[in-house]
């Protein structure tokens, strides 16, 4: 006698909360880009349990890419944001440390790549070709000041959620890194080379299919 009752509950939550809402909403894809991990010894995490902990939060189709913190998804929600905090939440809580963590949708990071000025340059390696990519949109920019660090044959572009950069002297050698760009601009930032940067998008794509 009680199971027509229960079904009848069942039935009245599912149809009167956010479950369905949920349910029904399209999912989106999206790249999760960790900074400061699996370097030189410190904040060390397997991409194994990097994965385990993303599916963790209900997240689909979780893809991890090489040792740095690279990270594909699915999830129906709208927010990098609301991710981003969820991320974190979570990694503190499986491995015990904060890491900076940015979170771009697939258009986001489509854009990026787009317009990136130093692409398909013939005069360019790419191997020389880096992308930090900004949390937020700088407040103030004085290029001017950026500039004088600049050594021969460098170059840099500022656009909007990136700085591309291109180092012909190698990442290793050129003041124009991350900490340099995060100290300039007052923002939170993480860098990836080109080729990263071109495996992220195409594994996004791959995952839209």
């Amino acid at each position: 006698m009680l199971i027509l009752p229960t079904v009848f509950w069942l039935f009245h939550f599912i149809y009167t909360t956010n479950f369905v809402a949920y349910c029904c909403k399209g999912m989106n894809t999206y790249v999760a880009i960790l900074r400061g991990i699996n370097v030189s010894g410190k904040n060390k995490i397997k991409m194994d349990a990097l994965k385990s902990s993303f599916s963790s939060l209900g997240f689909e189709q979780v893809q991890t890419y090489i040792q740095s913190g690279n990270v594909v998804f699915r999830n129906p929600e709208t927010s990098s944001g609301n991710l981003e905090e969820l991320i974190n939440k979570q990694i503190r809580k499986d491995f015990g440390f904060e890491v900076p963590v940015l979170v771009l949708d697939k258009k986001e990071l489509a854009n990026i790549v787009k317009n990136n000025p130093f692409a398909g340059d013939e005069n360019r390696e790419a191997q020389f070709l880096h992308v930090t990519f900004l949390k937020e949109h700088p407040a103030n920019v004085n290029e001017e000041k950026i500039a004088v660090h600049v050594k021969a044959g460098e170059e840099f572009a500022i656009s909007d959620g990136a700085i591309y950069v291109y180092c012909p002297h190698g990442y290793g050698k050129t003041k124009l890194n991350n900490n340099f760009f995060e100290s300039q601009l007052k923002v939170s930032a993480t860098t990836r080379n080109w080729k990263t940067t071109l495996k992220l998008l195409e594994m996004a794509n791959e995952a839209d299919a």
